[in-house]
């Protein structure tokens, strides 16, 4: 079997495949609430110390949320009171008891790092394709308009003002052509299930996928979701990786991106391998384009680099050498000590313009 081949057929069980489903949530959803709380803690640290070193997790349920983990940093932070905002812009108004346990981070980890080494072994993926503008599938862009449309909609709609925070979309393609679209929509408990059908059918579906003749519109099929967020559910960061990434129509090596620094290659190697695969697409050089890269902890070279195309052919080793994978240089080259982590942290990670892993280069 030939070099590539195995994450080709990976990949194209997917797009081969007659069917496939990819779904999205808005960030009112009790994982992606905790999502934005670890990276607003993350940017509040990397504000006051580029340098900081930041692993943090946070879980919330039921009027409780306890954030966790470790820190390395000269930034001091109310870790309580940035949570307790982040909450209360996302949209809910209730009191949560708050709990904090942050340390010092570990001196084995941090040893390996201050050489530049990785913060951890681990595979990380990126993806991309010149199916849509975004470089993303089709069905991913789709998935995460009609989860953003929805808080649009309660943000600035007044007369949608029924809508609450947490929600969840889905999208179906079958031989592409989309099929069925689901909407799982919070609500206040006066509004009636019709209402919410025809509105969210009019002013986000329709809007969003063109043309809905033929496709299957599903609204709150379970009928009522008037408890949401914390309220109805656990929500712990890192539990929405697919919806962060590719929706599952690419590999995913398990770790997850929120509330850690740029020195976790989870992170940042996962955002490089994406700059890479989209810059090897838009500048012509494949169709799609999927880039795995591995690391030994504690080690500035990766063990592992490689790129295939749509037809499962390796892409050139000079074409890959372009990019520096060590861990340092990733992120002086995608400016990953700056603040801007919280905004990713709802809708996806890529195919959002004003992010530095996702800017188009010229290779030459």
């Amino acid at each position: 079997m030939r070099k590539g081949s195995y994450l080709f057929l990976f990949l194209r069980m997917f797009f081969a495949s007659p069917t496939y489903t990819v779904e999205s949530v808005t960030s009112g959803h009790p994982d992606k609430v905790c999502d934005q709380i670890s990276d607003a803690l993350l940017d509040a640290y990397l504000r006051d110390d580029p340098a900081s070193r930041v692993a943090i997790e946070s879980f919330g349920g039921h009027g409780l949320l306890v954030i966790g983990g470790e820190v390395t940093s000269h930034a001091s932070i109310d870790a309580e009171a940035i949570a307790r905002d982040v909450y209360r812009t996302i949209g809910y108004e209730d009191e949560l008891r708050v709990t904090t346990n942050i340390v010092q981070q570990s001196p084995d980890i941090a040893m390996g790092v201050d050489t530049g080494g990785a913060g951890d072994q681990g595979i990380m993926y990126g993806f991309a394709t010149n199916e849509t503008p975004q470089f993303l599938p089709r069905a991913v862009v789709w998935a995460h308009a009609l989860a953003r449309g929805l808080e649009r909609l309660r943000r600035t709609d007044p007369t949608c003002d029924w809508l609450r925070p947490d929600g969840k979309t889905q999208v179906t393609m079958r031989n592409g052509h989309l099929v069925t679209v689901l909407v799982s929509t919070q609500h206040a408990p006066t509004t009636t299930q019709e209402e919410i059908r025809r509105v969210l059918t009019e002013r986000l579906i329709a809007p969003i996928v063109g043309d809905l003749q033929g496709i299957e519109i599903l609204v709150n099929p379970t009928g009522s979701f008037v408890q949401g967020g914390f309220f109805a559910d656990t929500g712990l960061t890192g539990r929405k990786i697919m919806v962060d990434t590719y929706g599952g129509l690419a590999p995913h090596g398990g770790g997850a991106f929120s509330g850690k620094d740029a020195t976790k290659v989870d992170r940042s190697a996962a955002y490089m391998a994406r700059f890479v695969a989209k810059n090897l697409v838009a500048n012509n050089y494949a169709k799609e384009a999927l880039v795995s890269v591995a690391y030994a902890i504690g080690r500035a070279e990766p063990v592992m680099v490689q790129a295939i195309d749509e037809q499962g052919r390796a892409i050139a080793q000079d074409m890959l050498a372009k990019f520096d994978f060590r861990p340092r240089a990733i992120i002086e080259r995608l400016g990953l000590t700056r603040p801007i982590f919280q905004k990713t942290a709802a809708y996806g990670h890529f195919g959002k313009n004003d992010l530095p892993w996702e800017k188009i280069e010229l290779l030459v």
